[in-house]
């Protein structure tokens, strides 16, 4: 389960509005009938429209000032492997992204219990997912696809007049490149913007930065977990508790579904990675034999072949490690685990 958590962006061309964040939520509707479109849901309701959507979270901004935030962004990704233990229902996601918001809630230190009715938010499930710049499979398919583009120009060089050759030969070249490259899709090299396959499911999350009486701020951005302020010569509770929030949503679909997580799939397994990568290696190596080869091979299938570390400090090869623990951290991060 991987959550990320994200304020409106604040840039040159800033907005106040939540328009063109909702505009782009709905890339998944164009072309599609009114009745196969995914509309939104909240706490309560399902089959929310997206201008009732901007409405209320534009109208839900007192007190803040013109640079900051609105309104945060959170990506609720199941993994492949905890999506096909769902079966990839729609309805359970739903289900599963109110409890979320229950957790967000309650990760809240404020003087007053923050519950899930305090929380103005509008969630939009999306089934479908492309490749990226940022994807593994495309960085390590560039060196086939830098010289596949590079013949084509040459092909159209020749076609222009510019340069002479025989274009039959390097259309050849051009195939073969293809089916060398390290990773395919139904048969064609994997490229930005082509749709993955396999489960892809993922809820976005809309939340107002105030709560729904448009009187308190509720930022999940803030720096402190748990802390208290002077203000107005009173003591003002404030922060927001990632760690616990980030935890609660994992447990919450682990005991939702009957789902048995792999020590790799964890939060904490995520933590310890970027803390002390030895000891994250020596849990690996310390697990049952059966939990251990599953671990292994939810790696391997991400990308990273996993050795025989040693444990000993003597023989531990430090510049090994980094490697590791930044490949395997990448994987963590991006939600690939458990494909």
């Amino acid at each position: 389960m991987y959550i990320a958590i994200t304020r409106q962006h604040l840039g040159d061309n800033f907005r106040g509005s939540v328009r063109d964040f909702v505009r782009y939520l709905d890339k998944e509707n164009e072309g599609k009938a009114p009745e196969l479109q995914e509309l939104y849901f909240n706490h309560k309701e399902n089959g929310i429209d997206a201008e009732r959507a901007i409405a209320e979270i534009d109208a839900n901004t007192a007190k803040l000032k013109q640079r900051e935030p609105k309104f945060y962004s959170l990506v609720v990704s199941p993994s492949q492997r905890e999506l096909k233990h769902i079966g990839d229902d729609p309805e359970k996601l739903r289900h599963y992204t109110r409890e979320v918001m229950k957790a967000y809630a309650a990760s809240f230190y404020r003087d007053q219990e923050v519950t899930v009715k305090d929380i103005l938010y509008f969630a939009k499930l999306e089934r479908e997912r492309t490749y990226s710049e940022k994807d593994r499979e495309v960085k390590e398919n560039q060196a086939s696809a830098s010289k596949i583009l590079e013949l084509q120009h040459r092909i159209r060089a020749i076609k222009e007049g510019r340069r002479t050759g025989d274009i039959t030969k390097l259309q050849e070249k051009i195939k073969a490149l293809e089916a060398e490259a390290p990773h395919k899709q139904q048969g064609k090299r994997i490229v930005p913007g082509m749709a993955k396959e396999g489960y892809q499911s993922h809820v976005h999350i809309i939340v107002s930065r105030m709560d729904v009486t448009n009187s308190h701020s509720l930022s999940p951005g803030s720096k402190f977990r748990t802390s208290e302020t002077i203000l107005h010569g009173q003591t003002i509770k404030q922060g927001f508790d990632r760690d616990k929030f980030f935890r609660a949503a994992e447990k919450t679909f682990d005991a939702q579904f009957g789902y048995r997580r792999n020590y790799v799939e964890t939060y904490h397994a995520r933590n310890v990675l970027d803390k002390d990568p030895k000891r994250f290696f020596s849990a690996l190596l310390g697990l049952p034999t059966n939990e251990q080869q599953a671990a292994r091979q939810l790696l391997f299938k991400a990308g990273i072949n996993l050795p025989n570390i040693p444990t000993n400090k003597a023989q531990l090869a430090h510049r090994a490690m980094m490697q590791l623990k930044k490949g395997i951290g990448k994987v963590l991060e991006s939600g690939s685990i458990g494909i």
